[in-house]
């Protein structure tokens, strides 16, 4: 009988195969681990069979790794990571790396408390270690850095991360205020009071900030708007064309004129790519007072005749007297559109979002989800009419810690918010229970735990 080690074997050396194939029909390569990360880096996964091959070759990689590990050894990185944040930036990015001494100079850390950060990191292939603590980027780190000078961030600190791609924002804001919701996690559980909690106000995060409040009312205090700031670039970390790509919901059809609500839709960088792409539909982006305002001035660099032409609308909710939980002003819109909003909310809270939208919507709107679909570890037979590719035997279904982004994603959602991200079935329930019905799932190629599109339309009255 051919063992689990020869079958993951076998599965890697197949896959490095099809991917070589591949990249040889299509002129691309497999990127070196060395050189910094550059779009076109990834070019080789617009081959599916490529993209699908390497996630096999992750998957079974990371499971040999788990059988021939020493249980302690594999438990250690998972439950005692070391976190850290460095000022890298273009004055350190050189192809023969920098001495600890050298960076300590420019970021003003301790030279060999930073060697001994920089050097597990390497272990890991963020950084390298090219001669004794002289350190180096990986294609992996290359992605911290800001494109500013070390004299440029320390001269203003608080907009270092001000025309950046948003992903360095994105890892400062896990690195500050999630790791230290992290650290109230176990109290938080086992507190009778707060374990089966859904209350945002009750979570993690509000333990380690002292007050009985969630995110959204930190970052509208006075202390929390940098943190905002931040957070508000980093939600732009994942590029909308990247989002809309693959998913095959018929836009062109809409009527000209036809209404889309971007509920909660923050500055509106997903209706921004949808309005110029459709230039005859309409658009209104809701969001609090701060966050519209800094929408303001993104739409005006970027679309500037589009609010006043009346294409779109950028809705305050303090002016519409709205939020989530109360009617929804804009009725009868032909899209609802919500990206990321339900992982932000436990389930009594989603429920009455989802309800208020249902009556303000028309018995011909759409409601469009785009949320992470979390996938069973086990196969899943109601997912097989969705397309959701599992991974052939002996990996997990799921693709095991190749795809484990969805899951640390929901860790975090309940650190922050008491919230979650959801399986299917969990989605299809919520949707039943609010006056809409399930009409499918526009799943992205790749990985099954990135965000998908839930498509409902409003249930016909009983």
């Amino acid at each position: 009988m051919t063992t689990p080690i020869r079958q993951l074997l076998a599965l890697i050396t197949k896959s490095v195969e099809t991917i070589e194939v591949a990249c040889q029909s299509s002129g691309t390569t497999v990127p070196d681990l060395r050189t910094p990360f550059t779009p076109p880096s990834e070019d080789f996964r617009a081959n599916p069979e490529a993209a699908e091959a390497a996630r096999i070759i992750a998957a079974a990689a990371l499971q040999l790794e788990a059988i021939v590990t020493p249980p302690f050894c594999h438990f250690v990185p998972i439950v005692n990571p070391p976190h850290c944040e460095f000022v890298w930036n273009r004055t350190s990015r050189r192809s023969y790396g920098l001495h600890v001494k050298d960076i300590a100079a420019k970021n003003g850390q301790d030279p060999e408390k930073l060697a001994r950060f920089l050097r597990y990191l390497a272990t890991h292939h963020v950084f390298r270690e090219i001669s004794p603590n002289v350190f180096g980027h990986t294609r992996i780190s290359s992605m911290l850095d800001t494109h500013k000078s070390s004299a440029e961030i320390f001269a203003d600190p608080e907009h270092k991360h001000d025309g950046t791609g948003g992903f360095p924002a994105l890892l400062a804001h896990f690195m500050d205020e999630t790791f230290k919701a992290s650290a109230y996690a176990w109290e938080t559980l086992s507190d009778p009071t707060t374990r089966s909690s859904g209350d945002p106000t009750e979570c993690p995060f509000s333990r380690a900030i002292g007050r009985p409040e969630g995110l959204w009312t930190y970052f509208a205090r006075p202390e929390g708007q940098f943190q905002q700031h931040r957070f508000n670039i980093a939600m732009q970390a994942a590029k909308p064309e990247t989002i809309l790509n693959g998913m095959p919901y018929d836009w062109g059809s809409l009527s000209p004129g036809s209404l889309v609500v971007d509920v909660g839709g923050g500055v509106g960088t997903l209706s921004l790519t949808l309005a110029a792409q459709f230039p005859q539909l309409k658009f209104v982006v809701q969001d609090q007072e701060n966050v519209i305002e800094q929408g303001k001035k993104v739409w005006n660099e970027k679309m500037p005749n589009a609010i006043s032409s009346g294409q779109v609308t950028l809705q305050d909710l303090c002016d519409s007297v709205h939020d989530f939980f109360t009617p929804q002003p804009q009725t009868g819109a032909a899209v609802y559109l919500m990206k990321f909003i339900l992982h932000d909310w436990s389930t009594e809270y989603c429920i009455k979002i989802l309800t208020q939208l249902s009556e303000a919507a028309a018995p011909t709107s759409t409601l469009l989800l785009l949320e992470r679909l979390l996938p069973l570890a086990v196969h899943d037979p109601e997912t097989s009419e969705d397309g959701l590719q599992e991974a052939p035997e002996p990996l997990l279904a799921n693709y095991g810690g190749a795809n484990d982004r969805g899951y640390m994603a929901d860790f975090v959602m309940f650190l922050m918010f008491n919230s979650q991200e959801r399986t299917r079935k969990q989605f299809t329930d919520l949707l039943t229970r609010t006056g809409w019905e399930f009409v499918g799932v526009h799943r992205r190629p790749g990985g099954s735990g990135e965000i998908q599109c839930i498509e409902a339309k409003k249930a016909a009255a009983p």
